[in-house]
């Protein structure tokens, strides 16, 4: 059995990942779609497979799910997900409620690495005040747990304080100390934690912080990490808040191990060459120059391409390559301007290099104060394309000048049927394009990806470049839609707040046409490129991004929207 090495403070680090109710913004409309059947009988609406629902920042996706107009609460089951933000929740069961907007989680569980925690009846009890009955928490990723403490409730006050009553230390099955009651505050002033892991990269671990103030301004993170299986680590997260009235703000995280198993992996990705010395030095900034001009800065430097995925595995589900970009924008309600350089600062990591980009965005408004909406965008870029050093694939690089317009007319007719059809153009030079003459292309094999899409050039068959070029793209469309309601007026009930009814199903279509004229688009080199994936692109402009992959095409895209309010 592995060593337990327990200290409560590892609960007080977990208390912070427990959020009890999840808000939704005031007057938000729940959305649910699901590819099941959809019946409303004895005023329950049930939705079956694959249910989809969408409250503001907020996505919950279950097996079923059935909303009670009597009393508001949509009750979920099966394979219930709630994604908030970054966060991800996991339950058997759970009620979200419209009237209230709270949601309780029912046998959920979470995991923000090293900490895995679950609970039962999640439930405010005052504003950022949550109560948990039946909390489990451990630091062992197992599927059974070596070590795990148990709380039989778990009052917890945002940047407050967290109390935990009745709480049992378990090795295995076998209960081995209880506290009738503890406390901790979640003050940032000053706080010291020392947390004990066990995961199967780290080993039997012990993971030290020190939160502390510098200045009125400047707060400091020290890190003294042990990991069983690969040695002690060192880290240093200052966060440093400057600027009139301290509105802009700087985030640093440093990190540095030698790693004693540098070659440990727990993937099917093969490694080589990964270094003992490994780091990590961040910085996360945004400067607020002007209430309309600020500037934005997000730097990585990483000594591999493994070190996120072994000891920042949280920030890695989320941003597996980390950015290196600095962009200053100016801001209006009708137009925004931004200044962009982008570089490769990891050469293991292939970038599309911008030095510099600049992009003018045009927002969505009336055409002189007509019934016709513009739209548009302009940017010139000198891009570059960076492989890894040793990927074998040559780098290539252009200048590109490319400007979108969009002419739409948003109306009503009949009184129910609304249709937005829209007309756009796009030019775009570019300095440079592929010579098909000269260069032999091998067609990808992978049968998602478009057969103008192109694979890219290696060292030993590079690329021959031709002269500029100026391409066109010529765009047409429309957007329908109508609702089909009915409301249940005489639905009243002072005691829950209840005004009436209404269920609401709206269907969309949405036709796009895009003609591509000008040089064949296998000889344009590809920056913004699509990406296969398993979700359907867009088919709208400007929504539709990697725009040196655009081709001709025909689309009809049916889809519908099912609204409890």
């Amino acid at each position: 059995m592995r060593t337990l090495i327990l200290l409560v403070a590892a609960l007080f680090a977990s208390a912070g990942l427990i959020r009890g109710e999840i808000k939704t913004p005031q007057n938000v409309p729940i959305e649910i779609t699901s590819t099941g059947e959809t019946t409303y009988e004895n005023g329950l609406a049930t939705a079956r497979d694959n249910v989809a629902i969408h409250i503001g920042n907020t996505d919950i996706y279950a097996d079923y799910a059935q909303y009670n107009s009597t009393t508001h609460d949509v009750e979920l089951r099966g394979h219930v997900r709630i994604y908030r933000d970054t966060s991800l929740y996991i339950a058997e069961s759970g009620v979200y409620n419209t009237e209230t907007k709270k949601i309780r989680a029912i046998n959920g569980r979470t995991a923000s690495q090293p900490y895995f925690l679950s609970g039962a009846n999640v439930g405010s009890i005052e504003e950022n005040g949550y109560l948990i009955q039946n909390g489990t928490f451990t630091t062992d990723d197992s599927a059974k747990p070596d070590f795990h403490l148990h709380a039989r409730k778990i009052r917890v006050y945002e940047k407050d304080r967290v109390i935990f009553q009745y709480v049992t230390a378990y090795i295995g099955k076998v209960p081995v100390f209880w506290w009738p009651y503890l406390y901790q505050s979640l003050s940032d002033t000053f706080s010291f934690t020392v947390s004990p892991a066990y995961t199967s990269t780290w080993g039997p671990s012990l993971l030290t912080q020190v939160t502390f103030p510098i200045t009125d301004n400047i707060k400091g993170r020290a890190r003294f990490d042990y990991f069983g299986r690969r040695g002690p680590a060192i880290g240093f997260d200052p966060v440093i808040d400057y600027g009139k009235d301290e509105d802009s703000q700087a985030r640093i995280k440093s990190f540095y191990i030698q790693d004693q198993n540098p070659e440990l992996n727990q993937t099917n990705i093969p490694r080589q060459d990964v270094p003992t010395g490994r780091y990590r030095l961040s910085l996360e900034d945004r400067t607020n120059f002007t209430d309309e001009i600020y500037g934005l800065a997000n730097l990585t430097k990483l000594s591999d391409p493994y070190v996120m995925q072994d000891f920042y595995p949280g920030e890695f589900r989320v941003d597996p390559v980390p950015d290196n970009v600095v962009a200053v924008a100016k801001t209006d309600p009708f137009f925004t301007i931004t200044g962009i350089a982008r570089f490769q600062a990891n050469e293991f990591f292939t970038t599309t290099e911008r030095l510099p980009e600049v992009v003018l965005d045009v927002k969505r408004h009336a055409l002189f104060g007509g019934p016709i909406f513009y739209e548009g965008e302009s940017g010139f870029a000198n891009l570059r394309l960076q492989f890894p050093d040793d990927s074998g694939f040559q780098n290539y690089n252009t200048d590109r000048f490319d400007t979108f317009h969009q002419l739409t007319f948003p109306n009503t007719y009949f009184g129910w049927l609304s249709i937005v059809p829209r007309v756009g153009f796009r030019g775009t030079y570019y300095g440079k394009t592929w010579d098909l003459g000269s260069t032999t292309f091998v067609p990808p094999s992978n049968p998602l990806i478009p057969d103008f899409i192109l694979p890219p050039p290696t060292l030993a068959n590079p690329v021959k470049f031709d002269g500029d070029t100026f391409r066109t793209v010529f765009n047409t469309g429309a957007e329908a839609s109508f609702k089909i309601s009915r409301t249940w007026e005489n639905v009243q009930s002072r005691a829950f707040g209840l005004d009436g009814l209404m269920h609401v199903i709206q269907p969309f279509t949405n036709f796009s046409y895009v003609e591509e004229n000008g040089p064949n688009p296998l000889s344009i080199l590809e920056f913004d490129r699509f990406e296969p994936s398993t979700q359907l692109r867009a088919i709208d402009f400007p929504q539709f991004t990697p725009i040196d992959s655009i081709d001709s095409w025909t689309v009809i895209r049916p889809h519908g929207l099912l609204k409890f309010l």
